[in-house]
């Protein structure tokens, strides 16, 4: 798909990634009825930026999210804090970075132990210490539910112990069945707790691999014509296409229930989504999908990494059908569901975010300066860290004395052309703002590797669990 109508389908132009803004519908907000709303909040595990329709995909079918984005507000400038599932889910969960928790890449993380540089220890669990999500709605009076993938700490450290009420897990590979039962337990939470204020937090293992469908669906999209550009997968277009018709059955039982008016609904994704399965379905190694326009994929801090699809619907406060591209990231829902509340920040933990309740209701903007990233583990790249100011983005590699990497997002969505020679001065800037962050946070840093073997550097091993 050309850019120019990309980011028609996604609502933007030029002049909005230039000056990033909400931008409203034509829907007027009703008045907003009751001071603490209901929250159901669905994460995805691995969906692409394009991969929904209202993103830009053409061969998936997603009518009830593309629904909740007209009926809400979609962000387009969205992030994940992490390229990887678990530091992203504890910088929802305790609304700091990872690199400050301590949890920068996915539980229990591999590494390459011949490679040029030794990456820090990973933290396994996310610390009972931390004042969760789940703490703070069940201290404000909340029924607090965890339906799904936690991964964020074994026995011990699982979400009973982190302020859920009622949790529901399942085994860690996806399948079918398990989107419609998590569901299933969803609408029962939902139905249970319809008296009272409800936090539900639904983390489906979907659209992570293994790719498994219900066979019908997979069968239409082997028979549907493929858009001329893209690679389509047909499994992975049933796997969007079922988890859509979920996310519809959880908006369906608001409906009947009254519950719509208020309730919050947010959709988000952990990481950017997975270009390439091994052993993907049927065993087979295949091409799952594409971020294009975006760059790379899932395990790299290139915008197809991070930057993440992210609705979120609010009747009487969100304009239906509003696209804002100001920049989010997933630090930020923890103080906008404290400044939702009236709610305290918990004592001793220091929240990196920013409340985005002015941009849902547009009554303001952000003030923050820039958002950052720290993944110091060889994925499906090499260890880096990344910041974006505005429009400009730059990313470190650790590697070799640290080459850079500078791109203008409002002109080069895909981060074709480094800008780092042309730009020196800002580039200097950028990577300097990106070393006070990290040790503000005291960001652990990859070290020289003294057992360097370049003949076996590409060999991965996994790290044993505590």
């Amino acid at each position: 798909m050309r850019r120019r109508n990309f980011l028609k389908a996604v609502g933007l132009g030029a002049a909005s990634l230039a000056l990033p803004t909400c931008i409203a519908g034509t829907g007027r907000a009703k008045q907003k009825t009751n001071k603490r709303p209901n929250i159901v909040f669905i994460l995805i595990d691995d969906m692409g930026w394009p991969d929904v329709c209202c993103y830009g995909s053409t061969f998936h079918e997603t009518p009830n999210i593309d629904r909740l984005a007209d009926q809400g507000m979609k962000f387009t400038d969205a992030y994940a804090a992490c390229p990887v599932c678990s530091p992203t889910r504890a910088s929802i969960m305790a609304g700091q970075y990872p690199a400050r928790i301590g949890i920068t890449d996915f539980i229990p993380g591999h590494w390459r132990p011949y490679e040029k540089l030794i990456v820090p220890e990973n933290t396994l669990q996310l610390p009972l210490e931390s004042v969760t999500l789940g703490d703070m709605f069940k201290g404000q009076g909340y029924a607090t539910g965890y339906i799904g993938k936690w991964h964020l700490g074994g026995k011990g450290y699982s979400p009973d112990k982190q302020g859920f009420d009622q949790v529901v897990s399942g085994v860690k590979n996806q399948n079918d069945k398990q989107v419609s039962g998590f569901t299933d337990k969803a609408i029962e939470f939902i139905e249970e707790k319809k008296q009272e204020p409800f936090f539900l937090y639904l983390s489906h293992h979907t659209v992570h691999i293994k790719l498994e469908a219900p066979q019908e669906l997979v069968e239409k999209y082997e028979k549907k014509p493929k858009p001329a550009t893209g690679v389509n997968n047909p499994v992975y277009a049933a796997m969007v296409e079922h988890l859509d018709t979920n996310v519809g059955r959880i908006m369906k039982k608001l409906d009947d229930l009254n519950l719509t008016e208020r309730t919050i609904v947010i959709f988000f994704s952990d990481n950017g989504g997975l270009r390439e399965a091994y052993g993907g379905y049927r065993g087979k190694r295949q091409i799952v999908s594409t971020n294009a326009p975006l760059r790379d994929e899932k395990g790299t801090v290139y915008e197809g990494g991070i930057r993440e699809p992210l609705i979120v619907r609010w009747p009487g406060v969100i304009k239906p059908g509003t696209n804002c591209s100001v920049p989010v990231t997933s630090v930020d829902f923890y103080p906008t569901f404290l400044n939702i509340l009236g709610a305290k920040a918990p004592a001793n933990q220091p929240l990196d975010g920013e409340s985005i309740l002015p941009l849902l209701s547009q009554t303001g903007t952000l003030d923050r300066d820039a958002i950052y990233w720290h993944y110091p583990h060889y994925h499906h790249s090499r260890p880096a860290g990344a910041i974006r100011q505005g429009k400009w983005k730059l990313i470190e590699f650790f590697e070799d004395g640290g080459k850079l990497e500078l791109y203008d997002l409002a002109n080069d969505i895909g981060e074709t052309k480094n800008l780092a020679d042309e730009k020196p001065r800002k580039a200097a800037q950028l990577r300097k703002n990106l070393a006070r962050w990290r040790k503000s946070v005291q960001a652990k840093m990859p070290t020289p590797n003294p057992d360097y073997d370049p003949a076996r550097a590409n060999e991965w091993k996994s790290r044993s669990r505590r």
